[in-house]
């Protein structure tokens, strides 16, 4: 199953480093039945952008969270998994994996651009109250999903992340 694993620039360079990543709680996202349930119309890629935008979201809460020098840029992991538990009861899209995602699994990543960065800063720093109905708040969650996250190939991993 296709699976968007929701990361920052920092555990980018983990899964570079170990060649595996074991995300926080194993929390991935994915074109899940309860997804395709909840979306009256939409082809499997309109239902992947939508899974990918909420582990697009979930990465903000991960930078929001983290500590010390952190890079504002969204991050998300496709990956290829056999070992996935779907959790309709956390959400739609929401999965659990069930191991460890390796590079060989990794079928692209998702990042940023520089010029997100302000935005997503500054989403970072609100996403919980734009999830409470903060109106402000949302509409400055929505200038970071703004940014589409740029496609990058797993061999191209290594050099993004020299570059940042």
């Amino acid at each position: 199953m296709r699976v968007y694993i929701p990361a920052t620039v920092e555990m980018l360079q983990k899964l570079v480093a170990d060649q595996e990543l074991d995300p926080i709680s194993r929390t991935a996202f994915a074109v899940t039945p309860a997804l395709r349930e909840a979306y009256a119309a939409g082809d499997d890629d309109e239902l992947a952008e939508a899974a990918m935008a909420e582990a697009a979201r979930a990465s903000l809460r991960l930078i929001a969270g983290a500590e010390g020098d952190i890079t504002f840029r969204r991050a998300v992991i496709a990956a290829d998994v056999e070992d996935v538990k779907l959790r309709p009861d956390l959400d739609d899209a929401v999965v659990r994996l069930g191991a460890p995602v390796t590079m060989s699994e990794v079928a692209s990543v998702h990042v940023d651009l520089e010029q997100a960065e302000l935005d997503v800063e500054r989403a970072a720093a609100i996403v919980d109250a734009a999830d409470l109905g903060d109106t402000d708040a949302e509409f400055t969650l929505g200038d970071a999903e703004d940014h589409e996250l740029a496609w990058y190939a797993t061999q191209e991993l290594p050099f993004l992340l020299d570059l940042l």
